[in-house]
């Protein structure tokens, strides 16, 4: 998605990082501890070809080349130049969908460490989707509770730069700050940690947390029949945790693979449908969301209308003009798929 970012010329980190800014290493058990401001600046300089390391959906994630797609390369030579409005680009409404009241408390919590405690009971009972909100407080606040002061000075320095994206990208972080304030470095809210959580909600039935190994490249099973078949439970369940968890990994990460033979899969396009259509079903994608302020916080890529949502900022930052109509197509196939044979 940085790549996309880049190619159509919205939002680029390295106009808002210095390229020889240095991040301060962290001792202990030598684990990188937070995502810091040079691996935030070393990952933004590099969407021009070079490898960006997906924070959002886990910090225990792979990295990869992100190199646009024959379809992507074609689209995005033939809009080269020509942006199209948000309001002219989203052709279907988000559908009215019930959010599991857990999910809903996730976004608007202030203070995650007291939502996952409210979590334990059911946690204890053996409830996935408990354990899947447990992994995602996990991932969210991992950057920060890994180490809270170094987390801190680099946002201060991020701000201090007083250049384009300084603001958005601070204010993100200090979103984070303030909602996991009260973790510290002994709750272990590591990368190793959070491949834990989303192993033991997977095994108690989440499918989102199934979608999320399978797309960090941890599957709980091996094998191009086990990937088809989840792919295929992630489509028929309608449910936008999983299609987003899932997302990264239908990305460039697919291309090539039997399994993924005539699925939404394959280009940096796929991943953002994938993506879309999650917050068509029902995700919070809104400014304030953890999928908005991780992309920013975590990535650098950051809208810079602090009103806009996750769809608006995709149209408007990252899908050429002629590429609209490709995603849109790809997000009504994932919309229709649970019709099939009804």
């Amino acid at each position: 998605m940085a790549a996309l970012f880049a190619e159509t010329g919205h939002m680029r980190m390295s106009d808002t990082l210095e390229t020889g800014f240095r991040g301060r290493p962290h001792g202990g058990s030598g684990t990188r501890a937070r995502v810091s401001v040079a691996v935030v600046a070393l990952s933004i300089l590099f969407v021009a070809g070079a490898a960006w390391v997906r924070s959002h959906h886990s910090n225990a994630g792979t990295s990869g080349i992100l190199k646009l797609g024959a379809v992507d390369a074609a689209i995005a030579e033939q809009s080269i130049g020509g942006d199209m409005p948000p309001s002219q680009a989203i052709s279907v409404a988000p559908v009215a969908r019930h959010v599991p009241q857990i999910r809903v408390e996730f976004e608007s919590s202030d203070d995650l460490f007291a939502y996952m405690q409210s979590l334990e009971p059911a946690v204890r009972r053996g409830d996935a989707e408990a354990k899947w909100m447990v992994s995602r407080v996990y991932d969210y606040c991992s950057g920060y509770a890994m180490a809270p002061a170094a987390f801190a000075r680099d946002t201060q320095v991020i701000r201090e730069m007083a250049m384009r994206g300084s603001p958005a990208m601070a204010a993100a972080r200090e979103r984070v700050s303030h909602r996991c304030s009260r973790f510290v470095p002994q709750d272990d809210l590591s990368p190793r940690m959070i491949v834990v959580k989303r192993t033991e909600a997977a095994e108690a039935g989440s499918l989102a947390a199934e979608a999320s190994l399978l797309a960090t490249g941890k599957p709980v099973k091996q094998g191009e029949d086990y990937a088809r078949d989840l792919v295929e439970r992630v489509q028929e369940s309608k449910d936008p945790d999983a299609y987003s968890a899932l997302s990264p990994g239908m990305g460039i990460a697919s291309s090539g693979r039997v399994s993924m033979t005539d699925q939404v899969a394959g280009t940096q396009f796929s991943e953002l449908a994938w993506q879309l259509a999650a917050c068509r079903l029902g995700l919070d994608c809104g400014p304030q969301s953890s999928l908005m302020t991780s992309y920013c916080a975590n990535g650098g890529i950051c809208s810079t209308d602090p009103s806009q949502d996750f769809t608006s900022f995709v149209y408007d930052a990252a899908i050429p003009r002629q590429g609209v109509d490709v995603v849109n197509a790809m997000v009504d196939s994932l919309m229709r798929e649970k019709r099939k044979g009804q």
